[in-house]
């Protein structure tokens, strides 16, 4: 298990001195590891491409004029309660006032979503998901709660899942899964205001032998299934990027912004950078660097030094894209209508439709999180236009609430795709369909150092797509760092200019 680096035995700062280090990427991981390497007293400066900290972190804040409105998480927007190094490092930097419970699928007996027969309110849909659920089935001589359990296991995993992964997945979580459980009382594990849902989390949470009957390949699936439907789920009060923005305060080397780097050269004695900022590039010699960045923004640039199975898991690992769309309403409409918080399963495009609390200034207006996809149903969002993209959205999602056809309901959109942008080409790895010794080989490929050039971020965790996962591999990167064998000092950050530098 992963530990805090206050955790672990000897590591006072004193091995081999201080070292001097860069960091590349000031998202979640590399503002960890830097806060983390300071603390161990050694010297760390950070350098990122965009003009922003927080990397897939993003609160895009309504109306835009400085005043202190609505606002919505178009990056990471929950933190599951049992994410102990994520909630270490809240109550670290004083945020605990900050934690709010995250209101999931499913928690607000008031949503909908979808079935043959249209849209259902969560608190009337279990008849006809257990109906629809039990024609799927090669036979019915299950009890009441057992058709129940898998009528909501099959809807959440339809609700999470995109819709080309879901139909690949057959019966794989079906009826081994349903013989097993017939034998237990799942009567404590019913909730809801009436009753009507089954608990998976909590139910998993008390009978982990029962995972046995779920595929091995799918086992990350159904923890990230069971992560976003649980019912202990926080929140940052003031929006998510509290915490990249606390922690930069608290970081004393520099954090650059709109420096990209465009080289990596990997040398024995030395991690040499190549650099473009604005119009012009320069050349900085590094003794220990941490490349945070997404192994498909690494893609892209030019690396040498590097071995070829490094070079090919940079290459392989796949990530999902990741689309949210975020309309700034007059006003919470949602409210007149019952729904409390949450989010409904809208299907379609718009797959998931969240309603994050209205707690501001009525006058500010209230935001909805519209859309919320991954994989295929991301991609296809991602690639239309901002109108079509708006347009598509708005036909699907009124079919649900037509109160956002009303005159001067919408009054501005805010989308992040995360697939085509600049600093990210991607949401998350996800590593779902996968058996575990495959996943665990993929990590420590990812994570494994290239002489003086480490790598953490949530690509090269056991725990990706979640803030959890880049916690994680920034504090193992800096315990690396901390332990590997000294070499000869050399002057840190020593620029100096480029040829295009100098022949300008």
């Amino acid at each position: 298990m992963t530990r805090t680096l206050q955790e672990v035995d000897g590591l006072d700062g004193t091995t081999g001195g201080p070292k001097n280090i860069t960091v590349i990427g000031a998202g979640i991981a590399g503002l960890v590891v830097a806060y983390e390497l300071e603390r161990l007293g050694h010297h760390v400066q950070i350098i990122e491409g965009s003009q922003e900290i927080g990397g897939r972190i993003h609160t895009r804040r309504f109306p835009g004029d400085g005043k202190t409105g609505p606002f919505a998480d178009l990056g990471a927007m929950r933190i599951p309660a049992g994410h102990r190094l994520t909630m270490h490092y809240i109550a670290e930097l004083g945020l605990q006032k900050q934690v709010r419970e995250f209101q999931t699928l499913f928690s607000d007996d008031a949503a909908y979503l979808p079935s043959s027969t249209g849209y259902l309110r969560v608190r009337d849909a279990h008849e006809t998901l257990v109906a629809e659920f039990a024609a799927g089935l090669p036979s019915r001589d299950y009890r009441e709660n057992t058709l129940l359990f898998g009528a909501w296991l099959d809807a959440s995993l339809r609700a999470v899942a995109p819709r080309d992964f879901y139909s690949a997945l057959g019966g794989d979580m079906g009826v081994e899964l349903l013989n097993c459980i017939d034998h237990i009382d799942l009567a404590p594990y019913r909730c809801g205001t009436t009753k009507n849902r089954i608990d998976l989390h909590a139910f998993f949470a008390d009978h982990p032998q029962v995972r046995s009957f779920c595929p091995p390949h799918l086992e990350r699936f159904l923890d990230d299934v069971l992560d976003e439907t649980s019912s202990t789920i926080v929140r940052l009060r003031d929006g998510m990027d509290v915490l990249p923005r606390r922690l930069a305060s608290r970081i004393r080397g520099q954090i650059s912004t709109g420096l990209e780097v465009t080289g990596i050269d990997v040398r024995d004695d030395a991690v040499i950078l190549r650099l473009r900022q604005g119009v012009g590039t320069l050349t900085r010699i590094c003794d220990y660097v941490v490349c945070t960045i997404p192994f498909t923004v690494l893609r892209g640039i030019q690396l040498s030094g590097f071995d070829q199975e490094k070079l090919d898991i940079i290459h392989q690992t796949k990530y999902w894209a990741g689309t949210k769309i975020a309309f700034h309403c007059r006003e919470a409409f949602w409210e007149k209508d019952g729904i409390s918080g949450g989010a409904s399963f809208t299907g379609g495009h718009v797959r998931q439709t969240y309603y994050p609390p209205a707690d501001g200034e009525p006058a500010l207006g209230a935001v909805l999180l519209a859309s919320y996809t991954i994989g295929p149903d991301a991609e296809a969002l991602g690639r239309m236009s901002e109108a079509q993209r708006n347009a598509v959205v708005t036909r699907e999602l009124s079919l649900m609430h037509p109160e956002l056809r009303r005159p001067g309901m919408v009054l501005g959109v805010a989308a992040r795709a995360w697939g085509s942008h600049r600093w990210s080409r991607g949401a998350a790895t996800v590593r779902w369909g996968q058996a575990a010794a495959v996943r665990e080989a993929e990590r420590r490929e990812a994570a494994r150092p290239q002489k003086g050039l480490f790598f953490a971020g949530e690509h090269c965790s056991s725990k990706p797509a979640w803030i959890e996962g880049a916690i994680e591999s920034a504090i193992d990167a800096a315990h690396e760092i901390e332990w590997y064998e000294p070499r000869a000092s050399r002057v840190f950050a020593a620029t100096r200019p480029s040829r295009s530098e100098e022949s300008a």
